[in-house]
């Protein structure tokens, strides 16, 4: 791809971007695109289905607590940051792994 995910580490874990596409048909890890992964939401747009979604994707992937996973900006727009709590290290290199999954 030679696009570059931007992962931040901060003192409690990690700081990067999503690009959510919400309303497809099954959640997925598209890719990146620019400096955000791209991932798809199954749950709809509306009363925060489509963040909770998300929230719980992401933690499942990462294999964190739902808890441990917060979206700091863009609760209404589709390009969003997120913090995942745990080890800055380690969390960072499981993200950078799920960019690895993509063809």
């Amino acid at each position: 791809m030679g696009k570059l995910l931007d992962i931040q580490k901060v003192y409690d874990g990690v700081i990067f971007k999503i690009k959510a596409q919400p309303g497809v048909a099954k959640n997925e890890i598209v890719g990146v695109q620019g400096d955000a992964l791209k991932i798809k939401i199954n749950a709809p747009a509306v009363k925060e289905k489509a963040n909770k979604a998300l929230v719980g994707f992401l933690a499942r992937k990462l294999g964190v607590k739902n808890s441990g996973v917060e979206i700091i900006s863009g609760h209404t727009t589709r390009l969003k940051r997120i913090e995942v709590i745990g080890e800055g290290t380690k969390t960072k290199e499981k993200i950078r792994g799920l960019t690895r999954l993509q063809s």
